[in-house]
């Protein structure tokens, strides 16, 4: 009798195999991302992926790029993160090389020309990258702004105009502030995406500790449990047991 059920189990042990395998694939699936797109005049090269792993740089994946500009790399990743776009161009020439986005499940396409390999650089398909680009945007004009005050600033050192020099120091320090606040909100108000947590940590860490709370308890559940959001959390935890 056990003889005669054998077989019947054992169709069922291979076909709940079969189902494991398959759930385990659509799993990795869902996981996985995809960066690809064209390099326009590239012709030789080795293209590199990239991330910070414990504050190192390392190398996810590479290709040799040999009479066509088109790549593509396929890798895992929990949660979205930043990644690099390395250029090797065999040229000897470091400059102009290498391109940070926001990587996320799914597709993410990137587009650029050889000579201006960095600031050509179209990036589709992802949210927290859409995000990243509005803010380094409007970050922009704060740098061009502090720069051209900058600029008055010495000139007028140079001169020995101290009131001038004291006024334009406030207004230095005002844009300092600004952009400090302007930052703390966009985060603030895209707690729902990685770049939130990503900000403040990059972006305004020795902000005031209230003002990255404000960041922090407005996370979701999954943002907070990013690879950014468990390093915020961790991180203010840090800085409250040091002032305390």
């Amino acid at each position: 009798m056990m003889l005669k059920r054998f077989p019947n189990f054992f169709i069922l042990l291979m076909f709940l195999f079969f189902i494991n395998c398959q759930q385990s694939k659509i799993n990795e699936n869902k996981n996985l991302m995809i960066v690809k797109g064209k390099i326009e005049g590239l012709r030789k090269g080795k293209l590199f992926l990239q991330k910070i792993e414990d504050t190192l740089l390392i190398s996810v994946d590479s290709i040799q790029i040999s009479g066509t500009p088109l790549f593509e790399f396929k890798t895992n990743i929990e949660t979205a993160e930043i990644f690099y776009l390395y250029l090797d161009k065999e040229d000897g020439d470091s400059l102009n090389d290498r391109i940070l986005f926001f990587g996320e499940k799914g597709v993410i396409e990137i587009n650029t020309l050889l000579k201006t390999f960095e600031s050509s650089a179209e990036i589709t398909g992802s949210k927290n990258q859409e995000l990243l680009q509005e803010y380094i945007s409007f970050n922009r004009k704060f740098n061009d702004q502090n720069l051209d005050l900058m600029q008055k600033f010495y000139q007028a050192q140079i001169q020995k105009n101290n009131d001038q020099a004291d006024s334009l120091q406030n207004k230095i320090d005002n844009l300092l502030k600004r952009r400090y606040l302007y930052t703390i909100n966009f985060a603030a108000n895209n707690t729902d995406e990685n770049i939130a947590p990503y900000l403040a940590l990059t972006r305004v860490f020795d902000a005031n500790l209230a003002l990255l709370d404000s960041i922090a308890v407005k996370m979701t559940p999954e943002v907070r449990e990013s690879k950014y959001g468990k390093e915020l959390v961790s991180f203010l935890e840090k800085r409250k047991a040091q002032e305390d």
